[in-house]
């Protein structure tokens, strides 16, 4: 079909909706088509700010949806024009729609967390620190020693039985007791 632009009146294009949905009427869609195709190619480059290529495709989609759905045409309700460009707006709409969502941007500002440690979490773990300093000099020397190396040293419990010489039984039950004693002097600081 050529893009020969073609103007007809109100009437007119009643008749040819008339006879794309009585007859199908190639020849009646063909004066249609001429008529609308520019205007809804101009209207669709407006609705996608410029993207000619993206603005074609919807109007082509706009004009097949006119012909395979004039039957649903009532010139009672609204003009001819109303309806194509009702069709033509849905279309950019599912076209939105079906579109390319954007990529998580792990480094987008909005997600990227605060450098600053806020003061309140700041002075709450300053404190928790040195209550469990001053927790930690509570214990006998075996005590401590098998915690600094396990957690501060992050050595597996293999590896201090064979760095102090000990059982591995040992190691474990020195960090469970150690533990306990912790919570005790940390929960006799809270009373």
């Amino acid at each position: 079909m050529e893009e020969n632009s073609v103007n007809l009146d109100a009437e007119r294009i009643v008749v040819l909706m008339s006879a794309i949905s009585e007859k199908r009427d190639v020849g009646a869609f063909e004066i249609l088509y001429r008529h609308f195709y520019p205007r809804v190619r101009s209207y669709m480059v407006r609705m996608t700010r410029g993207n000619r290529v993206l603005a074609e495709e919807l109007a082509q989609e706009t004009m097949m949806r006119v012909w395979n759905k004039a039957s649903l045409f009532d010139g009672s309700k609204a003009q001819a024009s109303t309806w194509i460009f009702t069709i033509a707006r849905n279309q950019m709409i599912d076209s939105v729609r079906r579109g390319v969502r954007p990529t998580f941007d792990p480094n987008d500002p909005a997600f990227v967390p605060d450098e600053f440690e806020a003061a309140d979490t700041k002075i709450e773990r300053e404190q928790s620190a040195a209550a469990l300093g001053q927790a930690m000099t509570t214990l006998k020397g075996n005590y401590a020693e098998v915690l600094r190396l396990s957690f501060f040293e992050g050595l597996t419990h293999s590896s201090i039985a064979e760095k102090l010489n000990i059982p591995i039984g040992t190691v474990k039950s020195r960090i469970r007791l150690a533990c306990e004693k912790l919570r005790n002097a940390l929960q006799d600081d809270i009373k």
